[in-house]
C-alpha cells in the first residue's frame, strides 16, 4: 500500500516491484517522493495528469524554501521523471510537464575512505575481543572490506551464497543482478569460524530455521539498520572510532584497488555499478592520494626551510 492513495501511484510502484525487480528500499524511496508531490498537488487543487512546467518548478521552489537539500531534490525530480514515463507510456498524458525542466545543481560528494593502516588497524583491535558477538561482527567487517558489498547486499546473503571450492560470494545487487566477489583468505577464515563457532548457537535461539549468513543476537536475520548498530558497536567495543559504517568500508574498498592499480571495470565490476561514470568518482579519490604522496616526497613541493 502506497503512502499516497492513488491508482496510477499504486501501479507504478507495482511495476517497479514485479517488472524492473527493484528492491523494497528504492519502491519505498520512490514511495516517498511521489507521495510527497502528488500531496502538493492535491494541496493546489491541481490535477497531476494536465500539469504545466511551471506546476513542476513551483514544487521545487517549495521543497528549497523548506531546506531540503538540492541532492535530496535531485532524486525526488528523478522519481517523478520516471513515475510521468510511465504514465506517458499508459497514454495518460497530453504533455510531459518535467520536459526542460532542470535539475537543481548539488554539489559533487566525493566518497570518504579509511586508510589502509586504518582498516587493518580496526581488525587488529577487534580481533582482541572476548565478547560472544566478537566472531561474527569479525566475520562481518572483513567481508565488507574485502567484497566492497552494499550494506543491503550484506544482510540478504544466505549459507548457500558462499562458495569456498572458488573463495566466491555470490552477490545479489540492485535490480536482482548477480554478481560473483572474491573473497580474501581473511574473510574466508573469519566466516568458516563463524559459521563453525557462533552461528549454530545464535540459530539456536530462534524458532524459526532461517537460512541467512548473518544473525542478530536473537537468532534472526540482520536487517540494514541492525548492520549498522553492529558496527557502531565495534567502534565502542574496541576504542577505535572511524565514523565506521558500511558505505564507508565499500569505499575503501574502491579506493585501495584503484590505488593498487586496478583497472576501473573490474572495480565496476566488483561493485556492481551499472554505469562506469559512477564508479569514476573513485578516480578523484586517488587523485588526491596522488597529490599527497608527491607534496610528501618531491623535494620542490615541500615547504621551503628558508626564512
Amino acid at each position: 500500500m502506497s503512502n499516497y492513495p492513488d491508482s496510477n501511484l499504486e501501479s507504478f510502484l507495482d511495476y517497479l516491484s514485479f517488472q524492473k525487480r527493484y528492491s523494497k528500499n528504492t519502491v519505498d524511496a520512490y514511495d516517498r517522493d511521489l507521495s510527497s508531490f502528488l500531496s502538493f498537488a492535491n494541496g493546489r487543487h491541481l490535477n497531476y495528469l494536465d500539469l504545466k512546467r511551471q506546476d513542476i518548478r513551483d514544487y521545487l521552489s517549495r521543497e528549497l524554501s523548506k531546506k531540503i537539500s538540492k541532492r535530496s531534490l535531485q532524486r525526488r525530480l528523478s522519481s517523478l521523471r520516471a513515475f510521468y514515463k510511465y504514465l506517458d507510456q499508459k497514454g495518460l498524458l497530453k504533455s510531459d510537464p518535467l520536459l526542460l525542466v532542470s535539475s537543481p545543481k548539488a554539489p559533487i560528494r566525493y566518497p570518504k575512505a579509511l586508510s589502509i593502516e586504518q582498516v587493518e588497524n580496526l581488525f587488529d583491535h577487534n580481533e582482541l575481543r572476548n565478547d560472544p558477538l566478537a566472531i561474527r561482527d569479525q566475520a562481518i567487517i572483513e567481508l565488507l572490506y574485502c567484497s566492497g558489498m552494499r550494506a543491503s547486499e550484506c544482510v540478504s546473503l544466505s549459507i548457500r551464497s558462499i562458495r569456498p571450492t572458488t573463495m566466491t560470494i555470490r552477490v545479489i545487487g540492485k535490480g536482482n543482478k548477480e554478481r560473483l566477489v572474491p573473497l580474501s583468505e581473511h574473510a574466508q577464515k573469519a566466516i568458516n569460524c563463524y559459521l563453525s563457532e557462533l552461528r549454530p548457537r545464535l540459530l539456536a535461539k530462534n524458532q524459526k530455521a532461517t537460512d541467512a549468513l548473518f544473525l542478530n543476537a536473537k537468532g534472526e536475520r540482520l536487517t540494514v539498520r541492525g548492520l549498522e548498530y553492529i558496527l557502531a558497536r565495534i567502534e565502542s567495543k574496541t576504542g577505535v572510532y572511524l565514523g565506521l559504517h558500511p558505505h564507508g568500508l565499500r569505499h575503501s574498498f574502491a579506493t585501495h584497488l584503484l590505488e593498487e592499480g586496478a583497472d576501473l571495470r573490474l572495480i565496476q565490476e566488483l561493485l556492481g555499478h551499472e554505469s562506469l561514470n559512477t564508479t569514476q568518482v573513485y578516480t578523484h579519490v586517488s587523485d588526491e592520494a596522488l597529490k599527497n604522496q608527491y607534496d610528501l616526497f618531491f623535494p620542490r613541493a615541500k615547504k621551503s626551510k628558508r626564512k
